[in-house]
């Protein structure tokens, strides 16, 4: 399989997953700014869309967006416990906190990396992701990871959302679980060798550039 990444992005989420599922990947560098890969393809052939991640199976099926993506991953390999069993109520709990996450999350960062976004829009954008991850902090509570049952797919798409939080300096240093929560995934062995293994795919395309 191929992950189409950019650094930094919510690519990482299912890049984490693939580490945590052990499941053979290459991960194809596609910078969100220059929608180039490394050799010299636009990737809005491979993505009219042009953003990450998406993944492109054996067969050359291409799967786009996050959530999605790591549902997939996670019943690829169902021993590893990566998502509750389909049909099951800890399923939906699943994408409950998935579909949270990219959109009462996620959706609110876009704006904060935007150049053109005016001062005041920014400001209610922080204002709503404090109250959001403030939220979440209350969430898990007594709990290492989302989900009652333990880690799983949704944990690396919030680990994503707290780096940015960090990036964009969020007053939020008081939410003791989530600062917790993200040292917890910060030192899971699946976490440091995608970040790795995309500091080093970037590392190469600097260099050959």
């Amino acid at each position: 399989m191929k992950l189409y990444f950019s650094p930094g992005a919510c690519s990482l989420s299912p890049h984490i997953s693939l580490h945590e599922a052990g499941l053979a990947h290459q991960a194809v560098l596609a910078p969100t700014k220059t929608h180039r890969l490394p050799d010299g393809t636009d990737y809005y052939a491979i993505n009219p869309l042009g953003y990450v991640p998406l993944l492109e199976l054996d067969d050359g099926t291409r799967l786009r967006e996050g959530p999605a993506i790591v549902q997939y991953i996670a019943d690829q390999v169902p021993h590893k416990n990566l998502a509750p069993a389909n049909g099951t109520l800890a399923r939906y709990r699943l994408q409950e906190w998935l579909s949270f996450i990219s959109t009462e999350l996620h959706k609110n960062f876009g704006p904060l990396f935007s150049p053109d976004t005016p001062d005041a829009f920014k400001e209610t954008c922080k204002q709503k992701l404090v109250k959001r991850l403030t939220w979440v902090d209350g969430e898990i509570a007594g709990r290492d990871f989302l989900l009652p049952g333990g880690f799983s797919v949704a944990d690396p798409y919030l680990f994503v959302i707290l780096t940015w939080a960090e990036k964009m300096a969020l007053p939020i240093g008081d939410l003791r679980n989530l600062a917790a929560f993200q040292q917890r995934m910060a030192d899971r062995p699946s976490v440091r060798q995608a970040l790795q293994m995309e500091q080093e795919q970037q590392q190469k395309a600097q260099q050959s550039a």
